[in-house]
């Protein structure tokens, strides 16, 4: 799971912890564990959600001002679909210093 630059660091810091996706099929999947910086996230929550669900409150909670903000990012491809991902930000351990994820 990729996520735009400038969303790393409020990430990292358990500012944001959802992301809206439109895609085809989902490209995670719950209990999946994705890099980022130092560490990961770890996926806690998966489901489909209608167009009309993303209002101007969960754009701000996956880290973006608005909804056209986040629409201009959450779009992948040719998807049609829109899925929150709801997630945890996981730092560094061991076993990721040991390409263990």
């Amino acid at each position: 799971m990729t996520f735009t630059k400038r969303l790393h660091a409020p990430i990292m810091a358990g500012e944001v912890t959802c992301s809206v996706r439109i895609w085809r099929r989902p490209h995670v999947k719950v209990g999946g564990v994705y890099r980022l910086g130092p560490g990961a996230v770890e996926v806690t929550s998966l489901r489909e959600i209608a167009l009309s669900d993303v209002t101007p409150a969960l754009a701000r909670r996956s880290g973006f001002a608005g909804m056209v903000d986040l629409l201009k990012v959450a779009k992948h491809g040719a998807g049609e679909r829109v899925f929150l991902v709801e997630f945890e930000y996981r730092g560094p351990s061991p076993l990721m210093a040991d390409g263990v994820s």
